[in-house]
């Protein structure tokens, strides 16, 4: 029986923009191509904020995920195959280059104006995501709806189910949600007050310094559909990019708010809903085991 074929390299990128439909490219000497930044993930790492890494060591420049693009993927000479997950991303702050310095893996850095774009890249496969990134390009915000990470079971516990706190394993989870949630510049936090939902977004809120918003409305106990509304209503009508956390039994409300068929997300798992005037016009799914 033939061995399987080993898994796909993985890598993640973004197609950054700026205002005028510039677009940001870089030139690797060791290929003399021109493609988006992006680079594989360290082990562990979620491809989010893998893809926002690699655009500051490629570039310099900080940048914001917007929404998910189609991946590519592709044989290397190696015989393996390669996925690239992509997002489209606008700079946070500073977005000059002008400054950056050259190196032996990157030797130029440049805004591109789109049309010139799709004459500079290098492979047919950048210019298909080019052209998806110009058609998803406009201005987003995000709510990212987050079910809690894994907790004691109501079995095992003895006290008041709102004092219920998360296993060593859903501690795990909570840590390795911080970089997602910066990928997307979440700058809201608001919880069920339950405990396993506070300790979920905690190291969160923690390395930000934002705000965690314990709101009853989103608990098991005293969730009703309108209270979820609005609760919800309130997030789509702020300008920030916020995170909410519930539990299972409340989620189905909180999408129906939305206007999304409940995912039936699992423990520690979310949805990142991308919202334009109010209406989410993308999704995404990750899962942090």
């Amino acid at each position: 029986m033939p061995a399987p074929p080993p898994p796909d390299v993985q890598s993640a990128g973004v197609v950054v923009f700026r205002p005028g439909k510039r677009v940001l490219l870089v030139h690797r000497p060791k290929y003399d191509d021109w493609s988006f930044p992006k680079g594989k993930l360290d082990r562990g790492e979620h491809r989010t904020s893998a893809a926002v890494r690699e655009v500051a060591e490629e570039t310099g420049l900080h940048v914001r995920l917007g929404v998910p693009l189609a991946s590519q993927r592709y044989a290397l000479t190696t015989g393996r195959m390669k996925t690239v997950h992509y997002w489209t991303g606008r700079p946070v702050g500073e977005d000059d280059v002008s400054g950056y310095a050259p190196n032996a893996e990157i030797d130029a850095v440049a805004w591109v104006d789109a049309e010139e774009a799709f004459t500079r890249l290098t492979y047919d496969y950048d210019r298909d995501t080019l052209g998806e990134a110009l058609r998803a390009r406009r201005r987003t915000r995000t709510l990212v709806v987050l079910r809690h990470g894994k907790a004691r079971s109501r079995k095992a516990w003895r006290g008041d189910d709102r004092e219920r706190p998360l296993l060593l394993t859903g501690r795990a989870q909570a840590e390795r949600l911080v970089p997602v949630l910066a990928a997307y510049g979440v700058n809201r936090v608001v919880t069920s007050a339950s405990e396993r939902c506070v300790q979920t977004v905690a190291p969160y809120a923690g390395t930000t310094g934002w705000e965690l918003e314990r709101d009853d409305r989103l608990s098991e106990e005293d969730a009703t559909p309108k209270r979820v509304r609005r609760v919800v209503a309130g997030l789509l009508e702020d300008e920030r990019d916020a995170l909410l956390c519930t539990h299972r039994p409340v989620l189905p409300q909180v999408f129906d708010a939305l206007g999304l068929e409940d995912p039936q997300l699992d423990v520690g798992e979310m949805l990142v809903a991308h919202l334009r005037k109010g209406r989410v016009v993308a999704t995404e799914r990750h899962a942090l085991r």
